[in-house]
């Protein structure tokens, strides 16, 4: 079952009711508004809430009720990108378990790991290139053919060096969390594929804090940042798509409207291909960590991660 995304831009009051989450929104001056809400939703039908309007009450028992439905609740800061992220302390039974199976996983389990993420990473980023550019670049096939164990030859910073200066054919334009241009599009799109990882880990039993290659101290989060990187381009062709739509340059200043932040919810929604069959997004993130869980028991020694075509 697809999880919904739920965005609250406006002052709202949400609470919790027989196991649904009511919406009551300030009296409004329309009374045609005013007859929609209060507004239910059944909590076992969402998977994530963003809230991102500094007027937004949302009760403790709300609160419980998501996270114990392994619902990811993400907060956003007065710039409207997200800035905070609560999941559950626990979401599967065997949780114990595997959560040794993760901290006794082996360097070279690691590095294999981390070998086959950075290939479909880069594979990935391929296939968004020849859409932006109409042509094939085989540059990019044949260093994710290249990439080996643990990446020591660090072919993932050439493949990005590279993928960021042709994507949008503005060899000026830099990837960063605080630069400006296109890039809030592409760190709000990201936030959310981290929420939706980091979910899907935790539903697998698995701890999203230790990773198997990112291990920044101050970073709660290494694995799902790990797990994130071969799903990044389907956020970059969305977020291309959107330029393209609405005629942005990659230098150009974006405002984050509804109308943008609606589309870049629809990430969860996202077609894509995984172990040969179509499947959402949110499905896929599935799917390949509760593969991640079988190569940390010992069952398997690959990944399944999506293909981007």
């Amino acid at each position: 079952m697809i999880k919904r995304t739920l965005y609250f831009g406006n002052p709202a009051y949400l609470s919790l009711k027989l196991g649904q989450l009511v919406i009551t929104l300030p009296k409004p001056e329309d009374s045609s508004v005013e007859k929609k809400f209060p507004m239910t939703i059944p909590i076992e039908d969402i998977g994530t809430v963003i809230l991102d309007n500094r007027q937004i009450t949302i009760s403790q028992a709300l609160i419980a009720e998501l996270l114990d439905n392994n619902c990811a609740l993400i907060t956003c800061a007065e710039n409207h990108l997200p800035t905070g992220l609560m999941l559950p302390l626990y979401g599967h039974t065997l949780q114990n378990e595997r959560f040794r199976q993760q901290i006794e996983s082996s360097l070279p389990l690691k590095k294999q790991l981390w070998q086959q993420t950075i290939k479909y990473k880069i594979l990935n980023q391929a296939s968004v290139l020849e859409h932006a550019t109409g042509h094939v670049h085989k540059n990019m096939i044949l260093w994710s053919q290249k990439v080996n164990s643990g990446d020591t030859n660090n072919l993932e910073a050439r493949a990005a060096a590279y993928y960021w200066k042709t994507i949008f054919q503005d060899p000026t334009f830099t990837r960063g969390q605080f630069e400006g241009g296109i890039n809030p599009l592409l760190n709000y799109g990201y936030a959310i594929l981290r929420a939706i990882i980091a979910r899907s880990l935790v539903s697998s039993g698995l701890l999203p804090t230790l990773g198997i290659h990112h291990h920044n101290r101050y970073d709660a989060y290494c694995l799902a940042d790990d797990i994130m990187e071969p799903y990044r381009p389907y956020v970059d062709l969305l977020v291309l798509e959107i330029m393209e739509e609405k005629m942005i340059s990659p230098q150009e200043e974006i405002m984050l409207t509804t109308d943008i932040k609606k589309r870049l919810l629809s990430i969860p929604v996202l077609d894509t291909k995984i172990n040969g069959k179509a499947s959402p997004l949110s499905i896929a993130a599935t799917t390949t960590c509760s593969s991640l869980v079988k190569c940390f028991e010992g069952s398997a020694r690959t990944i399944a991660y999506p293909e981007l075509k």
